[in-house]
């Protein structure tokens, strides 16, 4: 055996396998997500206060999409987003863990014998398939049965290194469990995958090259390992998201802590559980120690989730003290001041409310109107006035997400305002206040979606908008946003008399875009710089008479509920 060994063709043969079986996880992975996936997100976005029903979601999402760390990475996500609490994620985060044992079990049954079968199953599933939902669960299993190929290929690589005394000396090492962990854990954060990896240790472990105490230290290292991509998909977002990050690596911290010291007793037990064979030597570790992995990985996750649930809210507060809100950041998430539930019953009060949080809409308006012009005019980011750690885009677009939440939030509490009986002057106001909210909403969005494109637009042309433009523009710019904020300390108090001077200045800005555009046009025809600029040039200012619109509708609508009844 040893004078007909290569270790390139080791290694090459070894490489090809995971290779095989990593494209494997990937495509039944991307089968499972195409047939379920959506299902799978709401499943885990809907998660109830109750703990065991996310214990058990979370077993069940990773079960189905084969990966911790996708459903790590839409927890994130999920918090990120606020449709979750950092406290609803944790029981999440448990079951996931329990969920990541199901390969490793599927695995030690030795499906590899099978795997060609197993594929060409799936194959013509995916191919000869008349539904969508077929032809995905088609291609899941396509990649089952590749996944298993790539251990078999794996497995053949290694062969004939069972009897190699310097590969096999590697793993005398790994009997000391500070190694073994440590290993465990590079290797999974450089792979990304604590399947895959774990994938790699019943391979060996099939040849008889490694024994159960190595494994578990190895199964324990990859449990911290695999925390790397909630780490990293967590970079960047709001304190709530990393706390869901830093709870999976606590979690698994807490795992190796407890588990480390007793990995000999623990094999013990692995044992005792576990189905013995006959034989002796490396074929009886081969025989016996894969099963015996798959058990160790089931009982340490299903431990530790069973040990940290009674204590999830404890755990919570352990979360936030290690890393609170940051109160700036919290000042960036969208949330209601002033809409009070107990108010709806008396409209008059309900109503007063809603001015309240209508009139902070219209400051918020305010503010993406100021910013709107700073990106597309100048070459370098800017700075938010108000948050400073944000670019002028980032904060037109912080804002944007307000407005739209804020849209919905009032919206609905207006509906259920109307549900009560108002006088006719209630009745006005409610519907001014419903149509201004939309208005309002629309300003965010045209913004936004104009600044991000003409931003984008400009850093494509190689000239610049002329002095002269860049005046008329900014001489526009500055008449809309005092009209924005004429109208935002208008909202405060619905006052008739304060939306009807907005109209005052109509004529103004109208002669104000006549000559712009005639001016620029005179440059297009003289300049050649002018003429590349054109389009930007044209779009910003009818970006600035889209605004000026909104501006009028809204004082329109302030207009009609401050009319005397007939």
């Amino acid at each position: 055996m040893q004078e007909t060994l290569s270790l390139p063709g080791i290694a090459t043969l070894f490489s090809g396998g995971l290779a095989l079986f990593l494209f494997g996880i990937r495509m039944m992975s991307s089968g499972l997500k195409k047939a379920s996936g959506e299902r799978v997100r709401q499943l885990v976005s809907k998660i109830s206060r109750n703990r065991f029903y996310g214990l058990f979601s979370g077993a069940f999402a990773t079960m189905i999409v084969q990966s911790s760390s996708t459903i790590i990475a839409i927890l994130v996500g999920l918090v990120q987003s606020r449709f979750m609490t950092s406290t609803q994620a944790l029981a999440v985060i448990l079951g996931a863990e329990i969920g990541t044992t199901a390969m490793a079990q599927l695995v030690a049954f030795r499906l590899h014998d099978y795997a060609l079968t197993i594929f060409a199953v799936g194959f013509a599933f995916s191919i000869l398939g008349k539904s969508e939902s077929l032809r995905f669960t088609g291609q899941a299993v396509s990649g089952f049965g590749l996944l298993f190929f790539g251990l078999k290929v794996m497995s053949e690589a290694v062969y004939p290194l069972q009897h190699y005394a310097p590969f096999l000396s590697l793993f005398q090492y790994l009997d000391n469990p500070l190694i073994g962990v440590i290993a465990g854990m590079g290797l999974t954060a450089l792979m990304q995958s604590s399947g895959a990896f774990i994938g790699i240790i019943i391979t060996l472990a099939l040849q008889g090259s490694l024994t159960l105490d190595a494994g578990i230290a190895l199964l324990l290292g990859a449990n911290i390992g695999t925390c790397i991509t909630a780490v990293l998909a967590s970079s960047g977002m709001q304190h709530a998201a990393k706390r869901v990050a830093l709870a999976q690596v606590l979690f698994n911290v807490t795992g190796v802590l407890l588990f480390s010291p007793f990995i000999a007793q623990f094999s013990e037990l692995v044992r005792l559980l576990s189905p013995l064979r006959e034989g002796f030597g490396t074929g009886k570790l081969a025989l016996e120690v894969p099963r015996q992995i798959a058990n160790a990985h089931l009982l340490i996750n299903l431990f530790m989730s069973i040990f940290f649930l009674p204590f999830i809210s404890l755990f919570d507060r352990l979360l936030y003290w290690m890393l609170p809100d940051d109160p700036d950041e919290t000042r960036l998430i969208p949330a209601v001041w002033y809409l009070k539930e107990s108010a709806i019953s008396t409209p008059v009060l309900a109503l007063s409310y809603a001015r309240a949080e209508v009139a902070r809409m219209g400051g918020i308006a305010s503010k993406m109107v100021h910013a709107s012009l700073y990106p597309v005019i100048n070459s370098e980011p800017g700075r938010d006035e108000v948050f400073p750690k944000l670019s002028v885009i980032k904060g037109i677009s912080m804002r944007e997400e307000k407005l739209d939440f804020l849209d919905t939030r009032i919206s609905d509490y207006l509906i259920k305002i109307s549900r009560s009986e108002l006088s006719e002057r209630e009745s006005r106001e409610l519907f001014a206040f419903m149509n201004i909210v939309k208005e309002l909403e629309s300003i965010g969005d045209v913004i936004e979606s104009l600044a991000e494109k003409l931003v984008h637009k400009k850093r494509g042309l190689k000239g610049d908008l002329s002095e002269e433009g860049k005046r008329e523009l900014k001489e526009m710019h500055t008449f809309v946003c005092q009209e924005s904020e004429q109208l935002a300390e208008a909202l405060k108090s619905m006052d008739a008399f304060q939306a009807e001077e907005l109209f005052k200045g109509d004529d103004h800005f109208k002669q104000l875009v006549a000559q712009a555009e005639i001016a620029h046009l005179k440059r297009v025809s003289r300049l050649p710089e002018a003429e590349i600029t054109h389009n930007i040039h044209m779009e910003i200012i009818n970006l600035l008479q889209q605004l000026h619109h909104y501006c009028k509708s809204i004082a329109n609508s302030m207009l009609a509920s401050g009319k005397e009844e007939q």
